[in-house]
């Protein structure tokens, strides 16, 4: 007798409410093994492989690539007795039954475990009438048009005999509603939309729309949020950093620093960890619901990153016990892997100050916005080199901008400004820090 489990989306993150379906690793009729990735997934805050907890055989996949599925919903359907062990004997008659799982990381608390059974009063069903029904063929687009619908729309097409795949969703971004399903079951079919406006791109207005989903719908809200709830204030420092930049180019030819990437990044994490000691205040935190400022002994450092998913924050966590040389290999690892888009949700959270670099892209400075939970940001713009007057004298130097944005609740002018040169002094003389 066959043994089914739902497989439910996983609450991979704190507060995760939904999740996109990138991509299945799997289809219908395939075994898999304890722990193989089944599925990759997009949430706010990053793309993730999810394992399965059991061994067996994909018998159906519920939900499409594309589609933005609630957490807890079933996602696959698995037989976890494919050999049919209970297949030499009548099955018992028993009642559908839950079985708790072990909880894996990330998974969710229980796993659905339905099992048939014959009616009462009539003689129980052999095993061939209670075989897995045939594997249905792989979900796919039909012309790379994927139906966008919560699940209980889904089943309640299902349940009228509405194809989605007929019908052009009415809600935000082209989402099918249970009204658009309804309509279409009263026979006010809707017809699918073109491959082009499917791509989102409209030939008659000769614009392209893409929904708001994913990285960049949080990255957006939590913009906002910080933008209409913390006063920020932002501060600007001039300096001349050639003494680091030759500094860089000595560590570069040592023997302790050989092989290891060394970029004014590393500097500035460094400062910004050494200055933030100085000056508590800029790495505290307002706790509105508490009614407190929370001041933080540590430096989770966050670093703004430019990933193809969208801009994302990782974090060095207890950045400020590291060395320059231990920090360096960590900004390392951190920007490799948000480049690959396997952040994972963990260590995007519960950072304590940032710093984001638009110098890479040859700009001079910015005004960035404060990352909520955070009271400070620190901007690095591009390394130029400029007329300084040095000793009264005008040489041609490497210069550099700093921006500061700060929450003006937590952090006054003073504190800023004082957070601010100490970042800038540090950078102008790294020779500075043997004083902190």
């Amino acid at each position: 007798m066959p043994t089914y489990k739902q497989f439910p989306l996983a609450d991979t993150a704190e507060g995760l409410t939904e999740a996109d379906i990138l991509s299945w690793h799997v289809k219908p009729g395939d075994t898999v093994t304890v722990n193989q990735i089944v599925v990759e997934i997009e949430t706010a805050k990053a793309a993730v492989e999810l394992p399965i907890p059991w061994a067996g055989v994909v018998t159906e996949l519920h939900v499409e690539p594309g589609q933005t599925v609630e957490v807890g919903t079933p996602i696959l359907t698995i037989d976890v007795d494919p050999g049919g062990a209970s297949a030499a004997a009548p099955a018992p008659v028993e009642e559908p039954a839950e079985e708790e799982m072990k909880p894996l990381v990330g998974y969710g608390s229980k796993a659905v475990v339905t099992q048939r059974r014959a009616r009462k009063g009539s003689e129980p069903a052999p095993a061939a009438a209670v075989a897995a029904p045939p594997a249905p063929a792989p979900v796919a687009p039909r012309g790379g048009y994927v139906p966008l619908a919560k699940p209980p729309v889904r089943k309640l097409a299902k349940d009228l005999g509405v194809d989605l795949h007929a019908l052009t969703g009415t809600a935000s971004g082209g989402v099918i509603t249970r009204e658009d399903v309804e309509r279409a079951a009263n026979g006010a079919v809707v017809a699918a939309p073109a491959a082009t406006v499917d791509s989102g791109y409209d030939p008659a207005t000769r614009e392209r729309r893409v929904p708001i989903k994913g990285v960049r719908k949080m990255t957006a809200a939590a913009m906002v949020q910080s933008a209409y709830t913390a006063p920020h204030v932002t501060e600007f420092l001039t300096i001349d950093v050639t003494p680091m930049m030759e500094f860089r180019e000595k560590l570069k030819k040592s023997r302790e620093f050989a092989g290891v990437k060394v970029t004014p990044l590393t500097f500035a994490a460094k400062a910004v960890c050494l200055a933030a000691k100085r000056t508590p205040d800029i790495n505290a935190v307002w706790d509105d619901a508490a009614q407190e400022i929370v001041y933080k002994d540590y430096v989770h450092l966050g670093i703004a990153a430019a990933t193809p998913r969208g801009l994302i924050v990782p974090k060095v966590r207890d950045a400020d016990s590291l060395s320059l040389k231990e920090l360096a290999g960590a900004l390392t690892q951190l920007t490799d892997v948000a480049r690959e888009g396997k952040t994972s949700p963990a260590d995007m959270a519960n950072g304590t100050i940032t710093i984001t670099n638009v110098g890479v892209f040859g700009v001079d400075t910015g005004t960035p916005i404060i990352n909520p939970g955070e009271s400070a940001i620190l901007c690095l713009g591009a390394i130029k080199d400029q007329p300084w007057v040095v000793d009264g004298d005008i040489k041609v130097r490497k210069v550099l901008q700093l921006s500061l944005s700060f929450d003006h609740r937590v952090v006054d002018g003073q504190q800023g400004s004082e957070f601010l040169a100490d970042v800038g002094a540090l950078l102008a003389d790294p020779a500075m820090a043997m004083t902190y």
